[in-house]
């Protein structure tokens, strides 16, 4: 998940590059325009060679319909050019001075002493972390004749891999509920292994483990809960956090590593 500004600063690079490649391929075409008219149900092709489009131009035969391509091309190109030129005017402006917690930072900056006195227009994102880890939620529970696993945190879990992840977040400070319910319409209440907090967005964030994929009954209960996500519209990539295992292809730290860079840095 990223910021406005990291998405608008990405959307330049994007555009950066599209029109890079324009002035390249526009560099090659040929001079002129295509002007396309119909003529007893056929197309016809005619090449103005300047720029201005006067009277007919001359014809282009089918032997060198390549010629029409091309200059179709280049009006495309053009068009595709001067938008992109444009936004990137715009983004210019936009990032020169944009950054993300603008309006949270001014309450910051304040002296303790008037932050007192003041109430922030918006909960800060502090405030709100604050909030959602002081929030008290029963649990799914476990049996007691469930194995015994312990978190360095504290608390059982149902894996070996649960306690890697959850030894993982604890060490690098990024709080985590284990097991909150969440209700999806159509599917029931389900228990996510590990509910988090964007750092970019304050939404809630949803980490399945599928531990055991190679087991087919397993597997298809693990697609139609992902699939109920979605239809409650969590997707993957986006609120979803997935990762999986069979036995033969296990989670590591490296793994737990790359999804915390991708989602909660």
């Amino acid at each position: 998940m990223k910021g406005l500004r990291e998405l608008l600063l990405a959307e330049k690079t994007r555009l950066e590059l599209i029109k890079q490649r324009l002035d390249s391929e526009l560099a090659g075409m040929p001079a002129g325009n295509l002007r396309i008219c119909k003529s007893n149900n056929r197309t016809q092709y005619y090449h103005h060679k300047s720029d201005s489009i006067q009277g007919n131009g001359t014809y282009i035969p089918v032997a060198q319909h390549n010629l029409a391509r091309r200059l179709a091309q280049k009006s495309y190109d053009r068009k595709v050019y001067d938008l992109v030129s444009r936004r990137l005017r715009q983004l210019e402006l936009i990032t020169k001075d944009y950054k993300d917690g603008e309006i949270e930072e001014i309450y910051q900056k304040m002296a303790c002493e008037r932050k007192k006195l003041v109430t922030p227009i918006e909960k800060t994102g502090r405030k709100k972390k604050e909030e959602w880890i002081n929030t008290e939620y029963i649990g799914k529970g476990v049996k007691e004749d469930d194995i015994f696993i312990y978190t360095e945190n504290g608390e059982r879990v149902r894996s070996k891999t649960e306690k890697i992840i959850a030894d993982y977040l604890y060490h690098n400070n990024i709080p985590y509920k284990y097991e909150k319910p969440l209700v999806l319409k159509g599917y029931g209440t389900v228990y996510p292994d590990f509910t988090l907090l964007s750092p970019h967005t304050y939404e809630e964030l949803y980490w399945e483990h599928e531990g055991r994929m190679d087991d087919q009954a397993y597997a298809t209960s693990a697609v139609r809960k992902i699939k109920s996500y979605e239809e409650n519209g969590i997707y993957a990539g986006e609120r979803l956090i997935l990762t999986f295992e069979t036995q033969k292809t296990v989670l590591n730290t490296g793994d737990i590593e790359r999804v915390v860079n991708r989602f909660l840095r």
